[in-house]
C-alpha cells in the first residue's frame, strides 16, 4: 500500500475488484463452491455454510476430498443444520451483513428454509441472490451428464473427462454475481439472478451445433492442422489453424498440408523434440499429458 504524505488512510495500488464485498453460500457439490472460489480470488469475504456430517455435509468431501480443498481454499466453512431453529438463526445472522447469497437448491427447497427470493428480499433489502438451478423452466432432477447429452455433447459409451455444464455454469454464476452487485450499485436494493446448468451446458455446444465440431468438421478432422498426430513416445496436440500459423506449420514442415503426410512426418521424433521445434517456428502444439494411454 501507498502511505499518503498527509497521513490519511493509505490507498491500495491494486485493489480486488470485490475487496470489501461479503457472500454467504449454501451451494454444494461443484458449482457453487468453484463460484464462490473465484468470488474469493476477486477478493470477496466469502463464508460457506453446510450441512453437518451426519447430515451428509457437502457430497464432494466423499467424491473428491483433495478437490473439495482445493475449492475451499481461503473461504470460511461453517458446519450449521439450517432445519434446527438455532443454526437457522445463526444464518441470518450472517445474511444480514452480506452482500450475497449463492444457492444450489431447488426453489421449493429454498422456500422451506425462509430462503425463497419474496422471503429474502423482504427481510433483507439490500441482499443480492445468485441461484444455480439445473434449468429455468422447472425443478426437474439432473446432473452434469444429464445437461450435455440433452445439448448433444455427451458420446456414449464414454463418459466427459470433465464436467462442463458445472464449470461453466460457475463461470456464469461469477458473472451474474458482478451483475447483482452492480445492480445494487445502481439502485441500492438487492437483486437476484438465476444460473440454469442446462443453459450454460447448450451454450457450450455452440461449435458443435454449427458444425465446427461434428465429424468431419473442420475442428474435428478437417483441417490438418487442428488435429492430434502421433509422436514416437506420446501424442501431440497440433492448432496450426489460422493462414499464418498454418503457412510456418508448412515451411518448417516441408511436407504436404494433409493427415497422411504430417503423420509421417510427426512419427519421426519423440515428443521433446517436437515442442522445442514448436517453440523455435512458433506454433501451436502441446503434447498430451504423459498419464495419457498412447497405446
Amino acid at each position: 500500500m501507498n502511505n499518503p504524505p498527509d497521513g490519511s488512510t493509505p490507498v491500495d495500488p491494486h485493489p480486488l475488484p470485490l475487496s470489501g464485498i461479503r457472500v454467504v453460500s449454501i451451494a454444494l457439490n461443484l458449482p457453487g463452491p468453484a463460484c464462490a472460489q473465484r468470488l474469493a480470488e476477486f477478493g470477496a469475504t466469502v463464508v460457506k455454510v453446510e450441512p453437518p456430517a451426519s447430515l451428509g455435509g457437502d457430497p464432494m468431501q466423499h467424491y473428491a476430498k483433495s478437490y473439495y480443498d482445493e475449492l475451499h481454499r481461503g473461504i470460511e466453512v461453517q458446519t450449521l443444520n439450517l432445519k434446527d431453529d438455532a443454526d437457522r438463526a445463526r444464518l441470518d445472522t450472517l445474511l444480514g451483513s452480506a452482500d450475497l447469497l449463492l444457492t444450489s437448491q431447488r426453489d421449493a427447497a429454498l422456500a422451506r428454509l425462509g430462503l425463497g427470493w419474496d422471503q429474502l428480499h423482504t427481510r433483507f433489502a439490500g441482499l443480492g441472490h445468485v441461484a444455480i438451478v439445473g434449468t429455468i423452466e422447472g425443478n426437474e432432477a439432473g446432473h452434469d451428464l444429464t445437461y450435455l447429452a440433452a445439448a448433444g455433447l455427451a458420446t456414449p459409451p464414454q463418459l466427459p473427462k470433465t464436467l462442463v455444464a458445472d464449470l461453466a455454469g460457475a463461470e456464469r454464476a461469477v458473472t451474474a454475481a458482478f451483475a447483482v452487485l452492480r445492480l445494487k450499485q445502481q439502485t441500492g436494493r438487492g437483486h437476484r439472478m438465476v444460473v440454469a446448468l442446462a443453459d450454460a451446458a447448450a451454450a457450450f455446444s455452440g461449435p458443435y451445433r454449427h458444425g465446427l465440431t461434428r465429424p468431419g468438421g473442420m475442428l474435428a478432422g478437417g483441417h490438418p492442422g487442428y488435429n492430434f498426430y502421433r509422436a514416437q513416445d506420446g501424442w501431440l496436440a497440433l492448432a496450426a489453424l489460422e493462414p499464418h500459423f498454418e503457412q510456418r506449420l508448412r515451411q518448417a514442415s516441408g511436407v504436404d498440408f494433409d493427415h497422411a503426410a504430417l503423420s509421417t512426418y510427426f512419427s519421426t521424433h519423440h515428443m521433446h523434440h517436437w515442442t522445442a521445434w514448436a517453440a523455435r517456428h512458433d506454433i501451436p502444439l502441446a503434447v498430451l499429458s504423459h498419464d495419457t494411454n498412447t497405446a
